[in-house]
């Protein structure tokens, strides 16, 4: 084992907490400084994890500032990903970045740029890329039973949009960009990894047509993004932000390098949640029903109705949050850092994801016209790609 490496937290609450999993000083991990500007984060950290010794600041530059701090988790605001990362990797501490990894595909390839400058070691926090649900659908294209993979759809059924993104800064394009890059990152990331390519065109649809019309709260009141089951139906509810600007539904179709194609589609105002992804191949097709907990992942490799498939795998509900892929991800970050492990995520991936994201944004927003997206030199790919290793 390496020498013991001490950690530091900017954002400690919120999706923070998951980063929590990290402090583990019986193998040499021990959190040792966190910013956030809400003190009680401070109480709710000691209060879960009372092994700590933790100092806290409402300035992120005080972790950045600390000499014993190695690695630093950032979970502030998407807006602050770049601010933030940029800081810390110049401050020669190793980086678990939350996705998006930015709000403007500028804002990656800057990050980009900088850990490659520095040596210092960046990984995105792309948690579905451990959820069971899509490693058992990467494990069955990846085995050949649904033959070359030529197309991809995913529906996500956003149940908690309304709770969750348009009660806050999320709603304002100037903090998000929009909830296509904001939440999309995710699904295109993962249609990206299971089909092999990265989007380098996409034509993009989307619509404001229901929290537009929904009562706001005074911009003097604080947004509460908690999710209440009788937050439902939308239209009426109240506390929704003063300023809405980003679309309530989007779609986008993707063209991909590899020559495959792919649509992806989301909505804030169903009633239920759920991401529904199939992928379909020169030899069948597969679909998952249910994406975390317990759920299925149905495969088809012979003609036939769609409710009898030719092959059911049927997963069990696995420990810890997000379907178990919160303390998997964690895991191997810290592996990386210590061991060089190889990883499922990869900063270039999530740059692509952010890249298709806005891109998408800009046709929906100016004619639903083509995007081509910009591409990253080849000396930059292939330094993330071999290991993020400074020769």
């Amino acid at each position: 084992m390496n020498s013991p490496k001490k950690i530091g937290l900017i954002g400690v609450g919120g999706r923070g907490r998951h980063c929590w999993k990290a402090h583990d000083p019986q193998n040499g991990w021990e959190i040792i400084a966190g910013a956030d500007i809400n003190p009680a984060a401070q109480n709710y950290f000691m209060e879960h994890v009372p092994s700590a010794k933790m100092d806290f600041s409402e300035d992120y530059q005080d972790v950045l500032n600390n000499k014993d701090v190695d690695v630093v988790f950032i979970s502030s605001p998407d807006y602050f990903h770049e601010l933030h990362g940029v800081a810390a990797l110049e401050a020669g501490k190793d980086v678990y970045l939350e996705k998006p990894m930015a709000i403007t595909i500028e804002g990656c390839d800057r990050l980009l740029k900088t850990a490659m400058n520095t040596g210092k070691k960046l990984f995105i926090g792309h948690n579905m890329r451990y959820f069971p649900s899509i490693l058992k659908m990467k494990e069955i294209i990846d085995s050949g039973m649904i033959g070359e993979i030529q197309s991809g759809w995913c529906r996500h059924f956003i149940g908690y949009g309304g709770d969750a993104y348009f009660r806050n800064w999320n709603s304002e394009q100037r903090y998000s960009t929009g909830l296509l890059l904001q939440k999309g990152a995710h699904d295109i990331d993962v249609m990206h990894w299971l089909m092999g390519g990265y989007t380098k065109t996409v034509v993009g649809m989307g619509m404001l047509s229901v929290y537009n019309r929904c009562k706001r709260r005074s911009p003097d009141t604080p947004g509460s993004a908690v999710w209440k089951n009788e937050q439902w139906p939308p239209l009426e509810q109240e506390g929704f932000s003063p300023i809405i600007d980003v679309e309530d539904h989007n779609m986008i179709m993707m063209q991909l390098d590899n020559g495959t194609q792919a649509c992806y589609l989301q909505c804030h105002y169903t009633p239920d949640s759920e991401r529904n992804y199939t992928f379909i191949g020169t030899k069948g097709r597969i679909e998952n029903i249910g994406d975390s907990r317990e759920c299925e992942i149905h495969v088809w490799t012979q003609r036939g109705p769609r409710k009898t498939p030719d092959a059911i795998f049927k997963l069990k509900e696995t420990s810890g949050s997000h379907g178990g892929s919160d303390p998997l991800i964690i895991k191997s970050f810290l592996d990386f850092i210590q061991y060089g492990k190889k990883t499922n995520v990869s900063p270039v991936a999530a740059r692509n994801s952010v890249a298709t994201g806005v891109m998408g944004h800009q046709s929906m927003r100016n004619g639903c016209d083509h995007r081509d997206i910009p591409t990253l030199p080849q000396n930059v790919i292939d330094y993330f790609e071999g290991g993020q290793i400074k020769k």
